[in-house]
């Protein structure tokens, strides 16, 4: 028998930080307790956030901004991403995005291949939340609790 698409709804996803940076927000949209070994994110920096360097030693990472803009340091490497660009952080790169407007939130939908423990350390950290403008980026409405 084929197993069942899972379908969720953006109600039922909660965000969470990752250690002590409250700057990024992240929401595992799928990952390996969906049965699969990429994992999907929504990740949401505040005006001016950025993550710490990071490295992942055999994923490949993919952002695609959604709103906002940002700029991607990926070992002496910098690029500046608007909507609409699309970014690859090659696997063992030491890289680490800013949200680069004082006003605005940046949205990104993030790619992890080969998990390697990704979602499991986003469930992990101290859990957030997504807000109305949260779901206005992905056409989505949330109803309150």
């Amino acid at each position: 028998m084929a197993l069942a698409p899972v379908v969720k709804s953006l109600a039922d996803i909660t965000p969470h930080y990752i250690g002590e940076n409250r700057s990024v927000r992240l929401a595992v949209l799928s990952g390996p307790a969906d049965g699969s070994g990429t994992t999907v994110v929504l990740e949401i920096w505040e005006p001016g956030g950025s993550q710490p360097d990071n490295s992942h030693e055999a994923s490949t990472e993919t952002f695609v901004v959604l709103r906002g803009t940002a700029r991607a340091h990926s070992d002496q490497h910098v690029a500046d991403l608007g909507p609409g660009d699309v970014i690859v952080l090659p696997a063992t790169s030491v890289h680490h995005i800013v949200n680069t407007s004082e006003s605005e939130r940046l949205y990104t939908i993030t790619v992890m291949e080969n998990d390697g423990g990704f979602a499991d350390l986003i469930l992990t950290g101290p859990e957030a939340f997504l807000d109305a403008a949260d779901a206005a980026v992905l056409g989505a409405v949330l109803t309150p609790a």
